[in-house]
């Protein structure tokens, strides 16, 4: 992908979004899972030690509050304590990565071919319903931790829950995914295409075709990359004019959305589909016009549970900073910088 941007300015802009992020009250839940995970990228994109020493400062006073109950939700934070284990070797972070994982593959609960039921909290939160925030949280965490150990088992469980969610979530006739599925009553609930729902699975996915060695010898990978191929030749039609998607991605009453057009667009850019770079283009465009000087990512929605139905969609308040939206700009920003420089390393 060719794309047009002035480099310095994308740089002032990263580094301005880290340092809002890190004036955020965030606790150790998702949404500062996605938003370290954001700052994490920008680290190792931009190799600035001092978001590494930001992440640090936080994590240690967090340890000494005390971490809390895990869930699927708080395991998003495995994405930054991997990144701070993998830069500086030091043992407490992986301590707490391997906590997140014992819960995960020994005590979260599953349903149907061992998929984790999404939760947000210590209670049976959601019976038997699998949504496709899982695969950001946990599922993209427990394959990162396979690859590193090298272990099968792990890569193998992080690549069932994709093969899962996609037959549960991914609309065939579509390729468009939903919010969630109820494996109790076989349904999609209020069966909307959420934007953020195709974010997560999107830049999940590409993440996998990126991340994984050898990953044409999984057949669950075969499957997941399938998924995505199709997904994104759906998504890339409902763009809208500034460059975004909307909140429900085919009702054009629902507003644009930044978190899940930066999702959307980092998935495409990762992809590395040379036919998606207009695409690309129009996105990079929308989303820098709603990042304001200081770092702040406007028209992000708020934290959305599978709504009764389309006005509960476009309803979801859009006017306050969100770590997952700050966190997936990153993401989006990040990717765009890399595959410049890995183009330019290339000539």
């Amino acid at each position: 992908m060719k794309l047009v941007y002035d480099r310095e300015a994308l740089l002032a802009c990263i580094d301005a979004v880290v340092r809002k992020t890190m004036t955020m009250d965030l606790t150790w839940d998702w949404s500062c899972g996605v938003a370290y995970y954001g700052v994490s990228e920008a680290y190792r994109t931009t190799g600035k030690e001092e978001y590494l020493d930001m992440l640090k400062a936080w994590t240690e006073e967090y340890i000494e509050l005390g971490l809390p109950v895990f869930t699927v939700n708080t395991c998003a934070m495995g994405h930054a304590m991997l990144t701070l284990y993998e830069a500086t070797g030091d043992e407490k972070y992986w301590k707490i990565v391997e906590q997140q994982v014992d819960y995960l593959e020994n005590h979260a609960l599953r349903f149907g071919d061992h998929v984790l039921q999404h939760t947000v909290s210590a209670q049976n939160d959601f019976p038997e319903q699998a949504w496709a925030d899982t695969l950001f949280m946990a599922a993209f965490v427990l394959l990162r931790v396979g690859i590193l150990k090298k272990d099968a088992a792990l890569i193998d469980d992080a690549l069932n829950q994709y093969y899962w969610h996609i037959q549960y979530l991914q609309d065939p006739k579509t390729s468009l995914w939903y919010h969630g599925y109820n494996n109790i009553n076989k349904d999609h609930m209020s069966g909307f295409y959420w934007g953020r729902a195709n974010a997560w699975a999107a830049y999940t996915m590409s993440q996998v075709k990126a991340r994984l060695p050898e990953p044409y010898l999984y057949p669950a990978y075969l499957e997941l990359d399938n998924a995505l191929r199709d997904q994104l030749a759906a998504l890339k039609l409902l763009q809208t004019e500034d460059g975004l998607w909307r909140t429900i991605l085919d009702d054009p009453e629902s507003y644009e959305e930044v978190s899940a057009s930066c999702g959307i667009a980092a998935a495409m850019v990762v992809n590395d589909n040379p036919l998606h770079t207009k695409y690309v283009q129009r996105a990079l465009d929308g989303v820098l016009k709603n990042i304001t000087e200081d770092g702040r990512v406007c028209n992000v929605s708020g934290g959305t549970a599978v709504m009764k139905d389309r006005d509960g969609y476009r309803n979801v308040p859009k006017k306050w900073m969100q770590g997952w939206g700050q966190g997936l700009a990153l993401a989006f920003l990040t990717a765009v910088l890399e595959a410049d420089t890995k183009e330019s390393r290339a000539l």
